[in-house]
């Protein structure tokens, strides 16, 4: 990418975002005003969401495979035009050559994301949360059931998300995408969003406990969806 294409894009990537913090801020993910991206704490203990994610799981995924993609991320980013924009910037502005900085940039931010909305407790969702889930899916089991089907048919390795329209917030839908991309990367999604839950479907992300009941490990993620931490996130 050149610095002309840079700057189009980048501008492009802002237009709508000036109202409401950037999802990345929010999870503590950004760079902005960094030299590098880092590792995000977990915020609970390893074995916290045991039995349903065991901490062996947790201790290769967040200390291995996350940690690794930030690694990569940094070292894609040395002498970019893109070094130094916040992690969704980055994400939005994405050209078609950069390969490396979407599996990297989209593993370190999805998988920031997913630390974020599970919790040791469970719990429900309420308030606006809850009407706009009403409001698009019926109820919060139908939601529930839309994003089993979603991550459990999502072919190979990936994730199942739930957003937040970008040009109505009322509007709340459900998508999948393939890898490490995410709703946020316009040149790889039919519809982008305004990520809010993130499901990793990826094996390692349960095959340690599940093996290959995908299924089982879907329902078992979103018994602890922290609906508080979601609500945070909406614009």
């Amino acid at each position: 990418m050149n610095k002309r294409e840079f700057l189009k894009l980048s501008s492009a990537a802002s237009a709508g975002l000036v109202a409401f913090p950037l999802v990345s801020s929010l999870l503590g993910c950004s760079s902005a005003n960094r030299d590098e991206f880092t590792l995000p704490d977990l915020g609970y203990a390893l074995d916290a969401l045991a039995p349903d994610i065991d901490a062996e799981t947790m201790s290769i995924h967040h200390g291995r495979h996350h940690a690794g993609y930030v690694r990569k991320l940094n070292e894609a980013l040395d002498g970019h035009a893109l070094k130094g924009q916040a992690l969704e910037q980055l994400l939005m502005s994405l050209g078609p050559d950069d390969v490396a900085l979407r599996r990297n940039g989209g593993g370190h931010f999805n998988h920031s994301l997913y630390w974020r909305i599970l919790t040791p407790g469970g719990g429900a969702p309420d308030g606006l949360l809850l009407n706009r889930i009403e409001a698009n899916f019926g109820s919060l089991k139908k939601l529930e059931g839309r994003l089993l089907r979603a991550a459990g048919t999502r072919f190979g390795s990936g994730w199942a998300w739930l957003c937040q329209g970008d040009e109505n917030p009322e509007d709340l839908f459900i998508c999948t995408t393939e890898n490490q991309d995410n709703p946020l990367m316009k040149r790889r999604v039919k519809r982008t969003g305004r990520p809010l839950v993130g499901i990793d479907v990826w094996e390692h992300a349960y095959y340690l406990n599940y093996q290959n009941r995908r299924g089982d490990y879907i329902k078992a993620v979103l018994r602890r969806i922290n609906w508080t931490e979601v609500a945070g996130l909406m614009a």
